[in-house]
């Protein structure tokens, strides 16, 4: 009986020797995920501040509605026969439910939800590809805090928006590749994301730079399965309500004449010259040199892997060239970064007591949660550039006004008005309007007045009402002083002016 009841106490404490012990190896996960929660949602305003967001749940309310994708925009009478190629049906679709019965508080969850994954599965890729714990955290941390680009708002890529999923996904297909056991889930997960966001081509383009390293070594077991991968996203992609036409809808945006006037297209310079931005964007270029810098010092490492070496430089290059991009470099760079800083770092670490360390510190900030969503709670809520007050007006005022409006708060007219006011043009841009319309109105979008434009414009569509800046003076001096046009309401950001 001794001898029985001394192998049960045995076996009863290796069980709890093990249980502490698996628990304590997750100090990495629970600290990063707890920092960068806490971050996010400090962050909340700019998380609900993209401007598209409008759109994007009356366009979810409106599936719901119909059962359906609309074939054409029910909110616009500019759009003439343009199709409306929403690619991000499914997310619009997701956050109209959640709006639905959690307002903006499911939203702001389910949006830092996903940022935990990301930390969450980069702290793994990273740990898996051999870096210590304190090299991982140093490299995961600092990457989880610049993608989301918090410095050029509303171009925040961690946003209540569809781009959220496509650095969910691109992550994902990141860690699978280098992993190679799990490949067969990626065309599920790419049927998935070709109804959340045009940034699905992201994936092929991962596949595609793995699939063609394993070619180049001459490993055929890795090609075949890279391939067999490439093979079912793309199947997986026809699997959405657009079928082969949600290539129209991609070419719409890529590579089209609007992305030059959208901030978030325009290069790396462009955006840190912006006032403001250069001193908020120091981080993020200190973060750069660093990477440079240990990647040309170490350039025959051959513990990193060339793949992410490759995606990581790639995404800088494409980074300088269209800024969005720069986002997915910090999540690439993680783990040739953590690898990097590995080697500096002294070998005589007791990886144990940091994981302990970490999981202590990581619970205490898990406890400030609550209360940086209580101290940010009355913050909650769509940007203020369109208020409730100012959609009234135009409801009350100019329901049957020709109206020409800013291109940013479009999408907040529709969401307030949903289509009682017609918007002229919003962030769907090519997705949704004609060419020759998006070329007229990108003529407007300029600081000085160009008259003969803008003549042009309200004439061609007989527009009787114009929702602009109201900071913009020189556009009150042109429609007030030289065309006899009154300026019927100032709001807090915007001003309505009438045709006499």
């Amino acid at each position: 009986m001794d001898a029985l009841e001394a192998w049960g106490g045995s076996k009863f404490d290796r069980g709890l020797k093990t249980i502490s012990s698996t628990f304590q190896r997750s100090g990495i996960y629970v600290f990063l995920i707890s920092f960068a929660c806490v971050y996010y949602l400090s962050n909340t305003p700019l998380l609900l501040g993209h401007w598209d967001l409008g759109w994007h749940l009356a366009a979810g309310d409106l599936i719901r509605d119909r059962g359906h994708v609309p074939f054409q925009d029910p909110w616009s009478f500019t759009l003439g026969d343009r199709q409306w190629y929403n690619l991000s049906w499914l997310w619009d679709v997701i956050a109209s439910v959640l709006f639905q019965y959690t307002g903006f508080s499911g939203l702001v969850f389910f949006t830092i939800a996903c940022g935990a994954v990301i930390v969450g599965y980069l702290a793994s890729v990273c740990l898996r590809s051999g870096a210590s714990a304190i090299a991982v955290c140093i490299s995961v941390f600092s990457a989880c805090l610049l993608y989301p680009s918090f410095a050029t708002p509303p171009n925040v890529y961690l946003a209540a928006s569809p781009n959220t999923p496509t650095m969910l996904f691109c992550v994902i297909f990141f860690g699978e590749c280098l992993k190679r056991t799990r490949w067969f889930l990626l065309p599920a997960i790419m049927a998935l994301w070709a109804n959340l966001h045009g940034g699905f081509l992201l994936g092929f383009l991962i596949v595609g730079i793995f699939g063609g390293l394993a070619l180049l070594r001459r490993d055929w077991a890795d090609l075949k399965i890279y391939s067999f991968a490439g093979l079912g996203c793309f199947i997986a992609i026809f699997i959405n309500p657009l079928g082969w036409h949600i290539y129209d809808g991609v070419t719409a945006t890529l590579g089209h004449f609007v992305q030059a006037n959208i901030t978030e297209w325009q290069s790396y310079y462009s955006n840190i010259t912006v006032p403001g931005n250069l001193l908020r964007s120091v981080p993020g270029i200190i973060y750069i040199l660093i990477f440079i810098g240990f990647e040309l010092r170490n350039r025959g490492s051959h513990p990193v892997p060339l793949e992410a070496r490759l995606l990581s430089w790639l995404f800088l290059l494409l980074g300088f060239y269209q800024f969005r991009y720069m986002s997915f470099f910090f999540l690439f760079s993680t783990v040739p970064l953590a690898l990097h800083i590995d080697r500096l770092l002294p070998k005589q670490l007791n990886e144990f007591q940091v994981q302990r360390s970490l999981l202590a510190a990581g619970i205490v900030v898990a406890c400030a949660l609550p209360l940086t969503f209580m101290q940010i709670r009355p913050a909650l809520g769509l940007p203020e550039m369109l208020s409730e007050q100012d959609a009234l007006y135009l409801q009350t005022h100019s329901l049957h006004a020709r109206l020409l409006n800013n291109w940013n708060v479009g999408g907040l007219l529709i969401f307030r008005t949903r289509g009682t006011v017609p918007v002229f043009v919003d962030g769907r841009g090519a997705t949704a309007y004609p060419d020759a319309l998006l070329r007229d109105y990108f003529k407007l979008a300029e600081w000085e007045i160009d008259e003969t434009a803008w003549d042009t414009v309200l004439e061609k569509y007989q527009i009787d009402t114009v929702l602009w800046v109201k900071a913009h003076e020189h556009l009150r001096r042109f429609l007030v002083d030289k065309r006899g046009w009154k300026e019927e309401y100032a709001g807090l950001y915007e001003s309505i002016y009438v045709k006499p």
